[in-house]
């Protein structure tokens, strides 16, 4: 391959340079014959103009201007951009892949550890109220894992109270844990019924001290 398109190369300059000599005749002759023109002044102009006319065209038209060609180059450049292609193809595959065992993670999940894969139908739903009592809900962002988000879905869902969250048995953790669209196993990954039973009985936690200072939210 590299020899055929060195040979290429050497009959493109050649054909260039033929045209640029016949190109020099025909200056000289014009110079001649229609412009009157001495013959020495004419050689000089028919000279000129076929090696401009040489290198003008063995620029434009072959590998480069010295008439060489490297070898392989075409080739190389050729394998490239087939292995860019390549490459783009698996990346976008591997991606594919990634995204689908994603999905399927989070649709399989074992939340709360017990072997069960839980579903929005998995575990106990805790007993709910349906506003906080005497219209003052606990401030459940105290509890690491319950932002700002958080505790208005767990409000949507009836929990208000630290007392609440703190009596929740391992079914309805994991109810809880299959029904926080988008948070799901969130109860059991950042304990909230252990925080919740501290909070609940007046204590405190590093956490909920944070809050209180005004540093977290």
């Amino acid at each position: 391959m590299g020899h055929e398109t060195m040979r290429v190369g050497r009959s493109c300059n050649a054909i260039c340079w033929l045209i640029a000599v016949f190109f020099g005749l025909f200056v000289l002759a014009a110079m001649v014959t229609w412009a009157g023109w001495s013959w020495m002044v004419a050689v000089v102009l028919g000279l000129i103009a076929a090696l401009g006319a040489g290198w003008v065209l063995t620029s434009y038209f072959c590998e480069n201007s010295d008439g060489h060609v490297e070898e392989g180059v075409g080739p190389a450049v050729a394998d490239a951009a087939v292995e860019e292609t390549k490459e783009a193809e698996e990346a976008k595959a591997a991606e594919a892949a990634k995204a689908a065992e994603e999905a399927k993670a989070a649709q399989t999940e074992d939340y709360d550890g017990d072997g069960v894969l839980e579903g929005e139908n998995e575990g106990v739903k805790p007993a709910t109220l349906s506003a906080a009592r005497d219209g003052k809900p606990d401030d459940l962002k105290k509890i690491k894992g319950i932002g700002p988000k958080m505790e208005i879905m767990c409000n949507e869902l009836g929990f208000y109270h630290f007392d609440q969250i703190a009596a929740w048995t391992d079914a309805e953790v994991a109810w809880v844990n299959a029904n926080l669209k988008g948070f799901k196993g969130r109860v059991t990954r950042d304990d909230w019924v252990g925080q919740a039973k501290l909070l609940a009985a007046g204590g405190d936690t590093e956490f909920s001290k944070r809050v209180d200072k005004g540093g977290v939210y």
